[in-house]
């Protein structure tokens, strides 16, 4: 397993596949690279893919330490910096989405272009998932609170006909440390005053039935990017980039055609 070395020392194990143009996958809150297992070679056509296991996942360092959105794109430049990648296609899913704006933000060298995926810009302006979704997350019964997640994720009748495995239900091998410091890093999330700095080509994409992180916050999103474009997909939950991954990988692959 290859790793790249952080600012801090941690290890970061990151993953390449294909050929062709990087392109870099950003999984969702507590989750490791296997968030992406279900689509990333659906970019193999014409890009090479590269993903990493944030601190606190997968095969990386799991420190008992702050974690921040701001720290995981450090560590994402690290990854880079290892392959020799100057400058990549950056896609960003849920809190990966929010790494990636802190990416596109801070080192707007190395974004070539943009995309965001059923994710927030955070802090007070943001729109928070209702009183009955944080509910049904926060089930004691480890079952119920699983399966909230799963119908949150996918449609009943793309559960019904897809019985697993799942790749989205977080890394079942993170420490409770780690699982809490990756809550807490989402949750301190804020790029709001930041974003009309991103000057990347940006694609927003959203489920608009997505109740886990309400299709509003895409709005915002793109309001607040300069020159960002929205594609809405129709029937779409959280996942929607696995359940309706024909329709959103192609949004994605033509976006990144577009701007060379």
């Amino acid at each position: 397993m290859p790793y790249a070395v952080a600012e801090d020392g941690a290890r970061i194990a990151y993953q390449s596949q294909g050929s062709g143009p990087p392109l870099l996958l950003l999984s969702g809150q507590a989750n490791s690279h296997h968030w992406w297992d279900g689509v990333r070679e659906d970019f193999h056509t014409a890009r090479r893919t590269i993903t990493l296991d944030y601190r606190g996942t997968g095969s990386s360092d799991r420190p008992d330490e702050a974690y921040s959105t701001e720290l995981f794109a450090r560590d994402a430049v690290a990854v880079l910096d290892a392959l020799d990648v100057d400058r990549a296609d950056v896609y960003g899913t849920s809190m990966g989405g929010r790494v990636a704006q802190w990416l596109a933000v801070r080192n707007p060298d190395r974004v070539r272009a943009l995309v965001l995926g059923c994710t927030s810009p955070g802090g007070a302006h943001s729109v928070e998932r209702d009183a009955e979704v944080r509910r049904a997350l926060s089930q004691p019964c480890p079952t119920a609170a699983r399966q909230a997640l799963l119908d949150l994720m996918y449609t009943p009748g793309w559960l019904g006909s897809h019985p697993g495995p799942y790749h989205v239900l977080g890394d079942a091998t993170m420490p409770a440390h780690a699982r809490r410091r990756h809550r807490l890093a989402g949750d301190q999330h804020d790029a709001w005053h930041v974003l009309p700095s991103i000057g990347a080509p940006t694609l927003v994409l959203h489920g608009d039935a997505d109740r886990l992180n309400p299709v509003a916050n895409a709005r915002l999103l793109r309001e607040r990017i300069p020159r960002a474009v929205l594609h809405l997909l129709p029937g779409a939950r959280h996942a929607y980039f696995d359940e309706f991954r024909d329709i959103a990988g192609a949004r994605v692959r033509d976006f990144l055609e577009q701007h060379p």
